[in-house]
C-alpha cells in the first residue's frame, strides 16, 4: 500500500512542477523557439526522396515538422520528428471531423475537402478488380504499393474478397510523388492485371517491369482524378454511395460497411 501511495504521490509532483508545465520558467510552450528546421535543411535530409522541398511548418501534432513536397507537379506532405531522425507518411485525422488536417492546406489548392464523389466518374478501366467482378457491392480502392499503411490493408481486402462472395474491389494504383518507385509498380500492375502481380507488389516483392505507354497514361488517369477530387492520401475508400472515407479498415468493419449500404 506504501508503494501505491507513493507512486501516486510522484506521479501528482510530477505533473505539476514547472518542468512538466513548461510554465515561462522552464521550456516556452513555442516549441518553435528551441526547434528549426529550415527548407536548405529539409531538402538536404530528403533529398534521397527525389521531389522539391517547398516549404516546412510546425505539423499539427508537437513534436513533428511537416514538409510540403512537390513532384512531377504533384504535391503531398511527410513528417519528420525534431530530432529529424524519423519520418512518417500519411495522414493526421481530426477525430472531431474525421477529415485530415494539414498546415499546408493553403498551398494545397488542388486538394479540395470533398466527402463523395460520383462512383459512375471514377476511371475502372485504369484498376484491377479482386473478389466477384459481378459482385453487387462494390468498394472503390486508391492505394499505392509503396505506401506502409496500404500494404497493411491489402491483407485485409485480400480477406473480405474471400469472406464476401457478392463484393468487387476496384483497386485503383494511385501512387504519391514520395513514392519514386510506386509509379513503376503501379504501371506494371495495369499492364498485366494479374492479381498474382498486384499481391507480389504489395508484398514488397520484384514485379514486371513496365513497358507500355498506355500504362503511363491510365496512372496518369488516375493522378489527375484523384487531384480533381481531394484524393490525396492512400489508402483512400470510395463506399457504393460515393463517400469518400480516407485509411483502411478490418476486413470485417468493411463487411458490416457494404451490407449498410
Amino acid at each position: 500500500m506504501f508503494k501505491i501511495l507513493f507512486s501516486a504521490a510522484a506521479l501528482i509532483s510530477l505533473f505539476t512542477t514547472p518542468l512538466f508545465a513548461m510554465d515561462k520558467v522552464g521550456h516556452s510552450n513555442d516549441c518553435t523557439s528551441c526547434h528549426t528546421f529550415s527548407i536548405t535543411e529539409a531538402a538536404e535530409l530528403l533529398k534521397g526522396a527525389g521531389g522539391t522541398v517547398k516549404s516546412v511548418k510546425p505539423a499539427p501534432i508537437k513534436g513533428m515538422f511537416e514538409v510540403l513536397m512537390e513532384k512531377d507537379g504533384r504535391q503531398g506532405v511527410v513528417y519528420i520528428d525534431y530530432a529529424k531522425k524519423r519520418l512518417m507518411q500519411g495522414l493526421i485525422i481530426d477525430l472531431t471531423t474525421l477529415q485530415p488536417v494539414s498546415a499546408h492546406v493553403p498551398e494545397q489548392s488542388q486538394q479540395k475537402q470533398v466527402t463523395s464523389l460520383d462512383t459512375k466518374t471514377i476511371p475502372l478501366e485504369n484498376s484491377i478488380v479482386m473478389g466477384n467482378p459481378t459482385g453487387a457491392k462494390k468498394l472503390y480502392v486508391f492505394t499505392d504499393p509503396d505506401c506502409p499503411y496500404c500494404r497493411k490493408f491489402h491483407a485485409e481486402l485480400k480477406t473480405l474478397a474471400k469472406t464476401t462472395s457478392d463484393v468487387a474491389i476496384y483497386i485503383v494504383p494511385f501512387p504519391l510523388p514520395m513514392h519514386p518507385g510506386a509509379y513503376d509498380k503501379a504501371r506494371a500492375i495495369l499492364e498485366v492485371k494479374s492479381l498474382d502481380v498486384l499481391d507480389k507488389a504489395f508484398e514488397g516483392k520484384e514485379v514486371p517491369k513496365p513497358a507500355k505507354d498506355a500504362s503511363k497514361a491510365q496512372v496518369d488517369a488516375n493522378i489527375k482524378f484523384g487531384n480533381a477530387n481531394g484524393i490525396s492520401g492512400t489508402p483512400t475508400l470510395v463506399l457504393p454511395d460515393g463517400k469518400i472515407l480516407v485509411g483502411g479498415r478490418d476486413a470485417e468493419t468493411l463487411k458490416k460497411m457494404l451490407e449498410e449500404k
